[in-house]
């Protein structure tokens, strides 16, 4: 495995007509109970509003999985967390999502770090699932749906 195989980092951003108090909680919604897959299916997605929170899917009947935990949480302009997210082999993902005020709005910056043996098939979808979440939290919170690679 080459050393670009094992790796992944991705900046994409969304700019939202609404105040970033506003969007952050939407961020905060989108990244729990309010996530859903691109196909609009619950996520079932717990996140925990603290420093050391877990950020976990809660299947039911005892069955879940742990994708991280809340490294830093500044309301209302940074959120990061770490873990394995849904990686479930060798791997560490860091994903930043940060708020700047602008005119007329939010921009919400999100990256994804990770490193290890990651599947092929997780780098080629990874962009897509977040292009997704960062849609779903500017529809959630202004409506619209426009969001950006960078």
């Amino acid at each position: 495995m080459q050393p670009e195989e094992m790796t992944i980092d991705i900046n994409q951003h969304v700019e939202v007509k609404a105040d970033i108090g506003d969007v952050f909680k939407g961020v905060l919604r989108q990244f729990g109970e309010a996530g859903t897959n691109p196909n609009g299916e619950s996520m079932q997605m717990i996140l925990e509003h603290w420093p050391g929170g877990r950020w976990f899917r809660d299947r039911g009947n005892g069955i879940g999985h742990l994708w991280g935990h809340v490294q830093v949480i500044k309301p209302p302009v940074l959120l990061e967390l770490s873990g394995p997210l849904f990686m479930s082999y060798p791997a560490l993902n860091h994903v930043e999502v940060r708020l700047d005020q602008i005119a007329g709005g939010t921009k919400v910056t999100l990256r994804h770090r990770a490193i290890g043996m990651i599947d092929p098939a997780h780098r080629e979808g990874v962009s897509k699932g977040w292009q997704h979440y960062l849609d779903s939290i500017n529809k959630a919170v202004s409506g619209s749906a426009v969001g950006h690679r960078a």
